[in-house]
């Protein structure tokens, strides 16, 4: 929110004086007492209140329904707080749920060929089908497309922006901004009516890969902003994904090379399934059911239900039989499959753990 400030140094004027109206009210001379805020910067954050009007975007704030999350919040998203450089502030527009924690971002290039939209929105529709929320920045090209198919398979999708939340860019999404909204949410670090800044588009993709368990890149040239974020998500031991492209494709030379360079190869959700390990948070559905793995997302419902009747310390298969009302043999012959995708694992006798 301030030029010359990092995330960093958000995190640290915000845990010293606790909210953002405190940080933009205090004076030079308190603002050099938190470690790594000189006299510039702290002369830069005093001068921002001539810049914004704190009190006033919170009135807007308040207006909209937007909530205010910082990392001391019950709703700031787990997976972010992990991240070396934590966003202090973000608003968001929307509702955030725990089941997002099960995310998987997609980005690419603005400038996109069929090609690559199409695997997007294809992309987008299957993770959110499967139970995934779909994170992206909203940007022309394949974010858009990515949204969109997650919409369209009534899932949940998050857009991360460069600008405000009600300062939707680029500005022939803003509808499409307010189908997020009903449906999943738009969050950003920005306050609420900033437009965008051009440094802020590579600072939110970290924001963008932090949300979530894993990036897919689909079509990047050499030096697409995709490449980025894809960046941001292996420095915070993130999984990267990329769809492949034809080689004398000039939007296809950056995923190629993430791919070259170790990133998994996508050319369908089972691949994405198929490297996501265990979450390090368990995640619940609106169902009530948990999930602890993705791999769970691709489970039948007699697989499903098995898992689900395994208690936190282990259940005999005399208590799956009874708690499911299924045949000894159906219940086995499931738990061995389970066994084989490496959701759960048997242990003394005949009691079996979720992994």
């Amino acid at each position: 929110m301030v030029s010359g400030v990092g995330p960093l140094g958000i995190q640290r004027l915000l845990s010293h004086f606790s909210s953002a109206g405190r940080v933009l009210s205090a004076s030079a001379g308190e603002l050099t007492c938190v470690p790594g805020i000189g006299p510039t910067i702290a002369k830069r954050i005093a001068g921002a209140r001539a810049e914004i009007d704190v009190d006033e975007q919170l009135r807007i704030a308040a207006e909209n329904d937007l909530a205010i999350l910082t990392p001391q919040s019950a709703d700031y998203p787990a997976l972010l707080k992990e991240i070396p450089d934590p966003p202090g502030v973000l608003f968001a527009r929307g509702e955030l749920k725990e089941i997002d924690g099960l995310a998987v971002a997609i980005v690419g290039t603005r400038h996109a060929s069929r090609y690559g939209l199409k695997q997007a929105e294809t992309l987008g529709a299957s993770l959110a089908s499967a139970g995934f929320t779909v994170v992206s920045g909203m940007a022309r090209g394949i974010d858009t497309a990515a949204h969109r198919g997650a919409l369209k398979a009534s899932g949940r999708t998050i857009a991360v922006l460069a600008s405000g939340v009600l300062a939707p860019y680029p500005p022939e999404n803003k509808g499409l901004a307010d189908e997020i909204a009903a449906k999943g949410c738009v969050m950003s670090e920005a306050a609420p009516t900033m437009p965008p800044i051009s440094g802020m588009f590579p600072q939110r993709n970290r924001i963008i890969s932090g949300l979530t368990l894993g990036t897919i890149v689909v079509e990047a040239a050499d030096r697409s902003g995709a490449l980025i974020t894809a960046r941001h998500a292996t420095e915070q031991n993130r999984q990267v994904f990329a769809v492949p492209g034809q080689v004398d494709n000039r939007l296809a030379t950056g995923t190629n090379r993430l791919i070259r360079d170790g990133a998994r190869l996508v050319t369908s959700i089972d691949d994405v399934l198929e490297e996501l390990g265990p979450l390090a948070h368990e995640a619940q559905r609106e169902d009530g059911t948990t999930i602890r793995s993705p791999a769970e997302l691709a489970l039948n419902e007699i697989e499903m239900q098995v898992l689900q009747a395994i208690e936190k310390g282990g259940s005999l298969i005399d208590e799956i039989t009874v708690s499911t009302q299924m045949p000894v043999q159906r219940v086995l012959a499931t738990v061995s499959v389970l066994e084989m995708r490496g959701l759960v694992r048997k242990v003394s006798g005949n009691r079996v753990v979720r992994v």
